[in-house]
């Protein structure tokens, strides 16, 4: 199975919104309270945030395909879009999600490896991206792809105050 992998449009806003929410619950809901993730969604997952995002210079989001059935996402931010200031050589992945049952056929990987693609296609020589440090499974992912911790800051789910791991890969 070779995946399809296409750059998404402001056209396709609302299936960003439902990819994205499911997505997140899949990924989150078992670890977090209910309240916590409604507080969440209500602000993340609205049309118009995911329009904004979309539309913004600096932010790219593509859909990944297996086979012809929508799978999952990536988004990656440069220059003013990045979630913290890495600077002008840095490309940031915000987001890599895949619905659970395409967990494990490689598309986190290859969403990943585009990633790295867009980076060199930019002229970027680092990738950097934030990884939650309950998240174990992400975690020994961005390992085995060559990712080395390098600081952390806050996120927050709800009024949880959650710590991300920041990790960064030099690119060759």
């Amino acid at each position: 199975m070779i995946p399809h992998i296409v750059q998404c449009t402001v056209n396709d806003t609302d299936t960003l919104l439902r990819l994205s929410y499911r997505t997140f619950y899949e990924a989150f809901e078992a670890q977090n309270t209910a309240e916590n993730m409604k507080a969440y969604s209500a602000s993340a997952f609205t049309a118009e945030k995911i329009r904004k995002e979309l539309s913004h210079p600096d932010s790219r989001f593509y859909f990944i395909y297996s086979t012809e059935t929508l799978a999952g996402y990536l988004k990656v931010n440069i220059n003013s879009a990045q979630s913290e200031p890495m600077g002008p050589d840095a490309l940031e992945v915000e987001r890599i999600y895949v619905l659970q049952k395409y967990h494990k056929q490689g598309l986190g990987k290859a969403l990943l490896n585009y990633a790295h693609d867009i980076a060199r296609q930019l002229n970027k020589n680092k990738i950097w991206l934030g990884v939650w440090e309950k998240n174990e499974n992400a975690i020994g992912f961005y390992k085995k792809q060559g990712f080395k911790k390098s600081g952390s800051h806050s996120f927050f789910m709800g009024d949880d105050e959650q710590t991300d791991i920041i990790a960064e890969k030099i690119l060759s």
